[in-house]
């Protein structure tokens, strides 16, 4: 998993609440055995004017010109900005694979569902609830200012402009943000007490040699 530190990315706005995750990568994509390939699709029903399948290539599918994602002026973002109850829906873990393969590693939220927020922090992306008034005002920001840009320093805690000139505290729990930080997933996580585990397991089966029977 990538480190999480500091991100100056473009923001675009979905001004849409209650996305679920099933608008986030429909249900078709699913089918998939693999970790890898969901990016091009996420948003599929909403970025696309036809149905997407999986496996097809999306370089010569018809786009939904009046789609956020497809302007011009948002090509690139890194953060994106939703409305309240973003990732509702199932506990699809595809959904943070989408948005971090496409591109994100930051969400702006009033608030997030539960599984879909605790999925995020899994896969390298950081999603970031503020009270709605402030959401409010980076949504105008946004719209206003073409080519408007985000700090976010998770070690500060701070999502800023680029100017410096408006700050918004944020907050996150403790051992998400080390991670984070570290880029840890739990799998991760685990190699970090390879050597104990090791020295387990001989220990083990020094103790136990008939579970090496048969081997």
């Amino acid at each position: 998993m990538n480190k999480f530190t500091l991100l100056d990315g473009l923001v675009v706005p979905l001004d849409r609440a209650n996305v679920d995750t099933d608008a986030i990568i429909p249900k078709q994509f699913l089918k998939s055995i693999q970790r890898t390939g969901f990016g091009p699709n996420l948003f599929d029903e909403w970025r696309y004017l036809d149905a997407g399948e999986p496996g097809r290539d999306n370089s010569a599918r018809p786009l939904n010109p009046d789609f956020v994602l497809n302007l011009p002026r948002y090509a690139g973002s890194s953060i994106l900005l939703a409305r309240k109850n973003f990732g509702c829906g199932s506990s699809r873990e595809h959904a943070p694979w989408a948005l971090e393969q496409y591109g994100f590693r930051a969400i702006l939220a009033p608030s997030f569902a539960d599984i879909f927020f605790n999925n995020c922090f899994k896969n390298g992306l950081l999603p970031i609830v503020l009270p709605e008034a402030q959401i409010d005002h980076l949504f105008n920001e946004v719209r206003a200012f073409p080519g408007f840009r985000l700090v976010i320093d998770l070690e500060r805690q701070l999502v800023s402009t680029t100017s410096g000139n408006l700050t918004f505290p944020f907050e996150v729990d403790t051992f998400r943000k080390f991670c984070l930080l570290n880029g840890l997933d739990d799998i991760g996580l685990t190699l970090q007490q390879a050597d104990k585990i090791r020295a387990f397991e001989e220990r083990h089966l020094a103790s136990q040699p008939w579970l090496t029977n048969g081997i």
